[in-house]
């Protein structure tokens, strides 16, 4: 992990395209801007692994359905 000290207004080059503007900084958080082209996908990490734990938890609830419908029909004999 490359770690940096920036100030307001500086930037960091990635690769040829992609460019991180620091904006402002607040307390203990920053403002970045990210210019990159369309076909780079940006997400924050915390909301990529809240829809992967939502993922995984309707999977488990369909699961969780598929048995105990398969359960109902065996009782019922169908």
């Amino acid at each position: 992990m490359l770690v940096l000290t920036r100030k307001v207004g500086e930037r960091v080059l990635i690769g040829d395209d992609i460019v991180v503007t620091i904006l402002d900084a607040r307390g203990d958080g920053i403002r970045i801007g990210i210019d990159a082209p369309r076909g780079i996908r940006i997400q924050r990490d915390e909301v990529v692994k809240a829809v992967t734990e939502a993922n995984r938890e309707a999977q488990a609830q369909a699961a969780a359905a598929d048995d105990a419908e398969a359960l109902i029909k065996k009782s019922l004999g169908l």
